[in-house]
């Protein structure tokens, strides 16, 4: 009950504020369009747009359809990578995953393995601090490199890892930060909420009996069970969002705060997250001012162009005046020269202990995906393998009972190229590269991403070290059957049981980035370590 009251008062004061007309709230403030915006990140985890404002009323979402409306809405919104750390770490740096060479999941959180970002490189929240705004991240940073804390979030001390999103240290930002300039995240669970604590909330149950799934997908209890709990978690999360407006108007600072809603990618069923059709990349993103939602909305309140993750930050620094530096992959959404991309990039690297190479060009009307390691299956071993809708779906496999569509993620090999029209298959099962009569088009995109390959330096061509290697087996184990831990294994049978701080040497933090005191990447080591041995 009272997270629907909450949600309701927020409901009113984001109604109140949107609704003031610029000249109303310049006479009110003087101030307010002079002074430098906050910008806060909401930022949810594995979720779809499966709410009201992108029209699906399977269940109830207000607070995100009033955000939406009163804002400006992006419906074709790609992130850079399928998964959560890499995501992340090409947001944070404001550059592609693969070229700065933290793409691959989980990596660098060791005390003998890592990367550092070059000198003189500022992340997004550095680039913030130097224009005098407080920042702050309360939940899971994620980063695949390594990084003083300290002096990428100097309102708070928090800490480095990849602990679920609203863990850590308590911090109550609106009331401390109120009178000072911020940039700020908060992490949302999203689809990570798990079923007791949304029964808690009061959140309301959805009947799985109701629910219609893809065609690419088996029709198993425990399928239909997951997707309508994406669909609860939908609800959690707007209440989240209710709650995070309350705190800002509470604390007078609604106003004057650019807000980003978005996801870091898709859902956690088999074929969305960590692939790269459409539900694995494709994201919610809205970004509400009220202040500036006059000047925002000038382009339309919904806007359907290519946008990439990749311009979230540098729109964000833009919102505050701030220039994103020259090696940003990003563009400013709101800046007059923007039309949409032309396309949007998305890569596939290591997931956990699974190694493989995927990348995927996404056009106005196409997906074309390459696969770099077609002998290899979609289903290799993954942390998903003992959850009950992966187990039937791969048993109804071993049986024979799936369609084509279905049964081609478990394939033992996956097809070298893929382009799927995306206006007449919007579930990409018709793959289009074998026809004669889209060669003309198959061309064109294999020749987009080759392009962008090498321009880039598309660090996913390179393989990782030993070192890396040998901290996937310190943090996966038994689980690492990839060929890459298996020729490691035969390679160094003197030295396997033996903990890779054993074997190699620590780390040399840079000169220009001295490790910090009380490090906390040996914590993170032994929480790896301790788990999945």
């Amino acid at each position: 009950m009272w997270s629907k009251i909450i949600g309701c008062v927020a409901l009113i004061c984001l109604t109140a504020c949107v609704n003031k007309d610029a000249a109303q709230t310049q006479q009110q403030n003087p101030q307010v369009n002079k002074a430098r915006p906050n910008i806060l990140w909401i930022y949810i985890e594995d979720q779809n747009a499966w709410n009201n404002a992108w029209g699906d009323y399977t269940v109830s979402t207000p607070n995100v359809k009033q955000f939406a409306d009163t804002g400006v809405r992006f419906t074709n919104t790609n992130q850079p990578a399928p998964v959560c750390s890499a995501t992340r770490s090409a947001l944070i740096t404001g550059q592609y995953q693969t070229t700065l060479g933290v793409h691959e999941h989980r990596s660098y959180r060791s005390s003998y393995n890592g990367m550092f970002l070059p000198k003189g490189y500022k992340t997004v929240p550095e680039l913030f601090i130097d224009a005098g705004y407080q920042t702050f991240n309360i939940g899971k940073d994620d980063y695949n490199f390594k990084y003083d804390r300290s002096k990428l979030y100097n309102a708070h001390k928090g800490f480095a890892g990849f602990q679920g999103a609203h863990d850590g240290e308590k911090f109550d930002w609106a009331k401390q930060l109120k009178n000072k300039p911020f940039f700020g995240q908060i992490q949302l669970k999203g689809a990570k909420h798990n079923t007791p604590h949304m029964d808690k909330a009061g959140v309301p149950k959805v009947d799985p009996a109701k629910m219609i799934l893809p065609p690419y997908y088996a029709d198993t209890p425990a399928t239909r069970y997951e997707w309508a709990k994406h669909y609860r978690t939908q609800v959690m999360s707007d209440i989240e969002l209710a709650e995070i407006l309350k705190e800002l108007a509470d604390n007078n600072i609604l106003e004057n705060t650019a807000i980003f809603w978005f996801s870091d990618h898709g859902m956690g069923l088999l074929r969305h997250k960590q692939e790269l059709y459409e539900d694995g990349v494709k994201v919610p993103l809205v970004i509400n001012w009220p202040a500036g939602n006059k000047s925002l909305r000038k382009k339309g309140a919904v806007r359907n162009e290519l946008v990439s993750g990749l311009d979230i930050p540098t729109t964000s620094l833009a919102l505050a005046g701030i220039t994103a530096p020259d090696y940003y992959d990003g563009e400013n959404l709101f800046s007059d020269e923007f039309t949409g991309r032309e396309f949007l990039i998305s890569a596939k690297d290591r997931m956990d202990h699974t190694f493989d190479r995927s990348r995927t060009v996404r056009t106005e009307k196409y997906r074309y995906i390459r696969q770099f390691h077609p002998e290899l299956s979609s289903a290799q071993p993954q942390y998903r393998d003992k959850k009950d809708f992966s187990m039937e779906f791969h048993a109804l496999f071993e049986q024979g009972k799936l369609t084509p569509a279905q049964a081609a993620y478990f394939s033992a090999t996956k097809p070298v190229e893929e382009l799927y029209d995306l206006d007449s298959d919007p579930h990409q099962i018709h793959n289009l590269a074998l026809l004669p009569e889209y060669a003309t088009e198959l061309k064109r995109h294999r020749q987009i991403l080759l392009n962008w390959i090498a321009e880039t330096d598309d660090k996913g061509a390179y393989p990782e070290s030993d070192k890396a290697i040998k901290e996937v087996l310190d943090m996966w184990g038994k689980y690492c059957v990839s060929a890459q831990c298996e020729s490691y294994r035969k390679r160094n049978s003197d030295t396997l049981k033996l903990r890779g701080d054993q074997v190699y040497p620590p780390v040399e933090w840079p000169a220009y980035m001295p490790k910090p005191k009380n490090s906390y990447y040996e914590k993170l080591e032994n929480i790896y370590r301790v788990k999945n041995q």
